[in-house]
């Protein structure tokens, strides 16, 4: 199976992009941030993440993937999805509609945290870990691997409600994805890149179930075979029940979920969206023929996904814990 470490077809090509893209320094954010303050970094989130995921909880790397998506579109890539809630006090987005019960990855998060204020207390926030986690968790997985910018501040706010309106509903038409996208500053091939990162992780039935029963463009041998484990009736036992979002490879991080997305085999409605007759199949055709492309465009993608306001300077706070405001 070829995974996107191993594909040749554009290597060089893609390997000339990522040195070009790593030695940008994106805004107030540079790959060098922390380089006097902090040197140990790198290393030190690589082995928690590589830890965990060669501890035989691969898809964890998915998670943390998800975790910083997640993270940046709401508020901007700022850490404020780790902020726990305070009964009466403080509400964060940890139990918005998309997040609850569904995100994982905190505890990872908090134990690189513990692992970095061990070696350099006070200088490294939340928001760069989550994207250095991120990162690494891809490239571990089989993905490339860049360059991040650092130097984002930590938030002492959160939204539950922009949590909900801002991300994006399994449920999207192709032209609510494009327009959700957008507003954080990513275009239709940045979305469409992104995407990809469904070639990795699992999904519950509640975001699939009305894809598997209700949809016409569905592969319907794939269909039949998820409702075994998703039933129709909504709030059942089923509900959690998990699937692939990669039918062929949930935990390698190549390109099989556009190959999938050809065969209608895409496990969201808002996955198929991307090959329904719309202005990304071209794209995908282009995506599922050339790994290198993928890794690529999803590369650039990444970086300018991190780049969604952050805070800089004086803005925010290092937070001396993840979970809440110092």
């Amino acid at each position: 199976m070829t995974t996107m470490a191993s594909s040749t077809t554009t290597g060089h090509c893609m390997f000339f992009a990522l040195i070009l893209l790593s030695s940008a320094a994106y805004g107030q954010l540079s790959t060098s941030f922390y380089d006097t303050s902090c040197p140990s970094l790198e290393s030190t989130v690589r082995s928690v993440v590589s830890g965990v995921i060669n501890n035989g909880n691969r898809r964890m790397g998915a998670s943390l993937l998800r975790l910083f998506f997640h993270d940046c579109f709401v508020q901007g890539c700022d850490a404020s999805i780790l902020l726990d809630d305070v009964p009466g006090t403080f509400v964060g987005e940890k139990n918005a509609g998309p997040n609850a019960n569904s995100v994982l990855g905190y505890d990872v998060i908090n134990n690189i945290k513990t692992a970095v204020e061990a070696n350099c207390p006070g200088v490294v926030s939340c928001a760069d870990i989550v994207a250095l986690a991120a990162r690494d968790g891809v490239n571990l997985l089989g993905g490339p691997t860049w360059s991040v910018s650092l130097g984002r501040r930590d938030s002492t706010t959160a939204s539950q409600s922009q949590a909900n309106s801002d991300l994006p509903s399994p449920a999207s038409s192709l032209s609510t994805l494009i327009a959700a996208f957008a507003s954080k500053g990513l275009n239709a091939t940045d979305m469409t890149a992104l995407s990809g990162a469904h070639t990795v992780g699992m999904a519950q039935c509640k975001t699939y179930r009305s894809r598997i029963y209700s949809d016409a463009n569905i592969n319907k041998q794939f269909a039949n075979t998820l409702k075994g484990n998703c039933s129709a009736t909504q709030g059942g036992s089923t509900d959690t029940n998990l699937a692939g979002l990669d039918v062929q490879t949930q935990v390698v991080f190549d390109n099989a979920y556009f190959g999938n997305l050809m065969k209608k085999k895409g496990l969201l409605h808002s996955d198929q969206e991307l090959f329904n007759g719309g202005s990304q199949d071209a794209l995908v055709q282009q995506y599922d023929a050339d790994p290198g492309l993928f890794a690529s465009h999803f590369v650039t993608a990444m970086i300018k996904m991190g780049n969604i306001s952050p805070l800089t300077g004086s803005q925010g706070q290092i937070r001396a814990n993840c979970g809440r405001v110092n």
